[in-house]
């Protein structure tokens, strides 16, 4: 493990040494190219390129990978928009090196995002970081410190806080349309499939398992894990919850104006499937926010539904009903007459377009690391919730777990020696 021992990240003082002297990024007009190094290649990865590659003034310089395979596959996707082919490499740290790079692009699994987004602030580089935020209560206030200290940009990927449809419903919300908005449910349905059961073996040649480990413990490789299974393991993901209901909650919070919540409940279980899978694949978490409550419910095996959509939100309040989702959005009076739609993008390219123009003049984000730590948080806390089988009571001033609860062991995680110290 020298090579990673060699360019590990020390938190405390060193790390605040660290921040405190980042270089300034360069100066940059409106039209000039925001150059980038993509972290993570083999699926979110490779969709983000395609989405930059629409962008005229990004360009991105290298693809990192510790998968060769996911190498050519984000190299392939840079040139299919007709851009220049960008180096190949497996280290991302060797990309914050090139004083040429104006940003990271981070669509590693979970365990990276914080440790790759605090290198990278500390390198003088911006931060285009995929949801959800941060692996850890944490970690997100640590991705946070580190964004301020270095007077960096860090926009997560919600991109639906860019998307005109989102923007405009929620604007309704807040405006009164709905009276006083009181509860709010989202959902995520999916026919997921079982991962089966895994058999430990060497790491196939085109990996380099360490380095996707990188900041966790080490662990033997498993051949359900990598790619995407990693989701619903806690040492690398977070979950259904995690990984898809960040989103609604995301825009719950939004709506509501909720910034954290007083006491989280989760009921949960593994009931579908007899496999390797940790996480829930059957979830009901219950979020009371003051006088405001929030619910999810992921259910990652069903095939049939009553919703409008597999993922959605339906807010209610004391003068109607909004029910949104990618589709668009509905307004209901308290008599439950339809009053109201609306239609329009969900904001995948207007998210890029948001965080370049920020690198370039320094704006706040639309889905900027406090908001995207604090949506973060509430998948974290429900995780909690489900882990230790009680409720979660949580400090609304500050989302921190409140003091005398064994919850708190679980407000961070293991790392490797060396890592986020």
């Amino acid at each position: 493990m020298s090579e990673l021992d060699r360019r590990t990240f020390l938190a405390g003082a060193a790390a605040g040494a660290m921040l405190s002297t980042a270089p300034r990024a360069r100066a940059a007009d409106a039209n000039s190219t925001v150059v980038l190094a993509l972290m993570g290649a083999n699926n979110r990865g490779s969709q983000l390129a395609l989405g930059f590659g629409d962008h005229p003034t990004a360009r991105i310089a290298y693809v990192c990978d510790p998968d060769e395979r996911a190498i050519q596959k984000g190299i392939d996707a840079v040139t299919s928009k007709g851009g220049p082919a960008p180096k190949g490499i497996r280290d991302f740290r060797e990309a914050l090196d090139d004083p040429a790079v104006d940003g990271l692009i981070c669509a590693a699994p979970n365990h990276w995002h914080a440790p790759a987004t605090i290198l990278a602030c500390a390198a003088g580089k911006h931060v285009y970081v995929e949801k959800p935020a941060s692996h850890s209560g944490d970690e997100g206030e640590r991705m946070l410190a580190a964004a301020r200290s270095a007077k960096r940009v860090v926009q997560v990927g919600m991109q639906r806080r860019s998307g005109p449809l989102y923007q405009e419903a929620v604007a309704k919300v807040r405006g009164g349309a709905i009276g006083d908005p009181l509860y709010a449910k989202c959902w995520y349905y999916s026919p997921r499939p079982t991962i089966g059961r895994g058999k430990q073996t060497d790491p196939p040649a085109w990996l380099d398992y360490d380095l996707w480990q990188g900041p966790t413990p080490e662990t033997p490789f498993r051949d359900n894990v990598v790619h995407y299974n990693w989701h619903f393991f806690w040492q690398w993901g977070d979950g259904e919850l995690g990984n898809n209901g960040v989103h609604t909650l995301d825009i719950c919070r939004w709506a509501m104006g909720v910034d954290y919540p007083t006491r989280v409940t989760v009921a949960g279980s593994r009931l579908r499937f007899d496999d390797d899978q940790e996480t829930p694949d059957t979830a009901l978490a219950t979020y009371e926010c003051g006088d405001k409550i929030i619910t999810w419910e992921g259910v990652a095996w069903l095939r049939h539904h009553q919703t409008p959509s597999t993922v959605g939100v339906e807010i209610r309040g004391t003068d109607g009903t909004m029910i949104l989702g990618d589709d668009g959005y509905t307004i209901y009076d308290a008599e439950r007459k339809e009053i109201e739609k609306g239609k329009g993008s969900r904001g995948d390219s207007e998210h890029l377009a948001d965080f370049l123009n920020a690198v370039r003049d320094g704006h706040r984000t639309n889905a900027d690391i406090e908001e995207g730590h604090k949506s973060a948080l509430m998948c974290h806390l429900g995780n909690i919730a489900y882990r230790t089988g009680k409720s979660v009571e949580v400090d609304p001033a500050t989302g921190r777990i409140k003091e005398g609860s064994d919850a708190q062991a679980l407000w961070t995680r293991e790392y490797r020696p060396g890592w986020m110290a």
